[in-house]
Formats: structure tokens, C-alpha cells, sequence
């Protein structure tokens, strides 16, 4: 049985519908990520587990518990909020006792918990500084080691990293994560950053429009999206367009390009072929499977990585190649051939998912 269950909850304001029949069953210990542009119902879905709103039709249900009515501070819930929500005139012992003072705990296990959940963000010596003397990072940590204080059965931690700089955003992620798994804490976290949500989560959730459009773990998200929406939002995509010819071959202006699996078209329907950078390989051989030729639009030089735009026949193709300081990357105008394996070309669904 799964210890968090969301069971056909809608949320309407007026005439919006912000949520929409979103179902989801969460595992004991599990890192759940709610994954979606600005606007796509995910911190409504998160403040709706905490009690922060009401659904407007389904019910939420923790370790066989129906909270769907009870109020916040009934649910044993954690949260992190984006803007670390510190109160300012206290210090930093008192901002992490303030759960357990309001849940009447006695003095001398608040002032223990105090100590234990500052050694487990690494802030032990801060405790009688105040929030305005620490970093964004050093903050956020505080507001975690406060939400994790009062023991809750579930964390929701509501896009947490994104007031801070890159590097430390990075570095608090992994600390959140390393945390969690030694916690074993049931986690939901809401970003609107994929690369965010693929490193740290055992599930992603998809979201567009208040629905869920696929869920799943990252590799299967980001290498087998089952719709349109899922493949642009998570990870860079090429699109081609073409005509299904039958069994695993689609032809693409003159091309024909061998799949892995058949799309489910068809035989003469237009269908959406997809393709990730990485997957493209730049070189001449003749005896390749899906070789196209093309001609570099631009390079952008990423680091590690050189990005080329390629223009193919049927349109334009992504292609990322590792840097390497002897043998430069192709120049703009200059003609290349290039190849992909079938495994790493799939077709995409022209409806929209509406997985859970």
C-alpha cells in the first residue's frame, strides 16, 4: 500500500480549473519531483498536501490516513517554501524550535532536537546568530533542519533552490538528497528545472495545465517521453517530420529512418520523429543505419561540450560533441555527415498523455 495517496483531486477557482483529476501514489521514503512550467498547477497540488487548500473534488491520503479536511498543523507535514520564510527576530535555535515549542514539546527535548537538527545541516555554531547574518544557502538549510524538526511523516519542499546563485544551488540539491535518503523521509519537491529535477528524484511528474502528462523514473522521462509536451519541456529535442512507411521505417524528405520500436501510426500518417543531441554522432560511414548529410548553421561552444545546428534535409538537427582542444569542432558552412542509432530515434505520440 503506498503511503501518500492522491486520489482524483481537482482544484477550481472560480471557472479555473488549476488542477485537474490529478491521481498519484507515493512510496514510503520515495523523492517525488512535481516537474512543469510556471502556471501548471504544481504548488497548488503541493499546498493542497499540506492543508494550505482545500480540493475542490478527491481526497489525500497519508500512511492510511484520510487529512483531506484536517487542518496544516494536523497533518505532521514538513515544508520548505522558495523565500525561506525565517522569522527574522528570532535567532537561528529559535527559528527551529518553533514547531516543537507550538506542539508543546518540554524544553529539554526541544533543546536537543535544536542541537541534533543543526548538526545535520552542518550549522552548529550559528545557533545564536539571526537569520539576516547567514547566506541564502546557509538560510534555506535552517528552514529544512525547521521543517524536518517536528518529525513529519512527509517533506514538500516548494522550489527551494531558486532564489540562489547556481554553484550553491547545486551544492544544497545534493545535501537535500543525501538528507532525505538518510532520513528515509517520503519527499515532494517542486521545481520548474529539469536538469534539477533528473539528478535528485526516484520520480519525476510531469505536469502542463493542471494534469499530469507522464510519470515516471528519470531515464524513462527523459529518454522515452510519451508525448509532445514531455519531450520539449525535458532535455533538448530535434523534430523531424515525416511519413510512416510501415513495420519500423519512416521516411524523412527521401530518408528512410529506422526505428527501435514501430510508431503506433498508420501506414502512410504523418509522424513526429525525435532525437537528442547527444545521440548524434558526426563522422563519415557509409555503412551506417540513418546517416544524413548536413550543414553546420552554428556552434556554441557549452564547455565540455560543443553544441552544432545542423541543417539536414526535412529540417534542423541538434548535435552535441565533447570537447577537444586538438581537433576543433566542424565551422559554420561546413558540410558533415552524420548518423544515429535506431535505438535512439522514437516516434512521438500527437495526443496529449494524461499519464499517471
Amino acid at each position: 500500500m503506498s503511503f501518500l495517496t492522491i486520489e482524483d483531486v481537482s482544484k477550481h477557482f472560480g471557472a479555473t480549473t488549476v488542477v485537474d483529476r490529478f491521481d498519484l501514489s507515493v512510496e514510503r521514503g520515495e523523492f517525488v519531483t512535481f516537474l512543469g512550467p510556471s502556471g501548471c498547477g504544481k504548488t497548488t497540488m503541493l499546498r493542497m498536501i499540506a492543508g494550505f487548500e482545500t480540493p475542490s473534488a478527491g481526497r489525500i491520503v497519508i500512511d492510511g490516513q484520510d487529512v483531506t479536511d484536517l487542518a496544516p498543523n494536523a497533518r505532521r507535514i514538513g515544508m520548505v517554501f522558495q523565500a525561506y520564510a525565517l522569522f527574522p527576530n528570532l535567532t537561528i535555535a529559535g527559528n527551529v524550535a518553533f514547531g516543537l515549542k507550538v506542539a508543546g514539546r518540554p524544553k529539554a527535548e526541544i533543546a536537543a532536537r535544536v542541537k541534533e537538527m543543526l548538526a545535520l545541516i552542518k550549522l552548529p555554531h550559528v545557533a545564536e546568530r539571526y537569520p539576516y547574518q547567514l547566506s541564502g544557502g546557509q538560510q534555506q538549510r535552517v528552514a529544512l533542519a525547521r521543517a524536518l524538526a517536528v518529525q513529519p511523516r512527509v517533506l514538500l519542499l516548494d522550489e527551494p533552490l531558486s532564489a540562489l546563485d547556481a554553484k550553491i544551488r547545486v551544492s544544497l540539491r545534493e545535501e537535500i538528497r543525501a538528507l532525505q535518503r538518510e532520513l528515509g523521509i517520503t519527499t515532494i519537491f517542486v521545481t520548474h528545472d529539469q536538469e534539477e529535477a533528473l539528478s535528485i528524484s526516484d520520480r519525476i511528474v510531469v505536469m502542463s495545465e493542471g494534469r499530469i502528462e507522464q510519470s515516471g523514473a528519470p531515464f524513462e522521462i527523459y529518454n522515452r517521453p510519451r508525448s509532445r509536451f514531455v519531450a520539449g519541456f525535458v532535455g533538448t529535442l530535434s523534430l523531424l517530420e515525416g511519413v510512416y512507411e510501415g513495420g519500423s521505417r519512416v521516411r524523412v524528405e527521401g530518408r528512410s529512418i529506422v526505428l527501435a520500436e514501430p510508431p503506433q501510426a498508420a501506414p502512410g500518417s504523418a509522424v513526429t520523429l525525435a532525437l537528442r543531441p547527444e545521440a548524434v554522432k558526426i563522422e563519415a560511414a557509409p555503412a551506417r543505419i540513418n546517416q544524413l548529410s548536413g550543414r553546420v548553421e552554428d556552434a556554441h561552444f557549452l564547455g565540455s561540450v560543443v553544441r552544432l545546428k545542423l541543417s539536414v534535409a526535412g529540417g534542423s538537427i541538434l548535435a552535441d560533441t565533447f570537447n577537444n582542444p586538438a581537433a576543433p569542432p566542424p565551422r559554420r558552412g561546413e558540410s558533415v555527415e552524420l548518423h544515429f542509432a535506431p535505438t535512439d530515434v522514437f516516434a512521438l505520440q500527437t495526443e496529449k498523455a494524461g499519464l499517471s
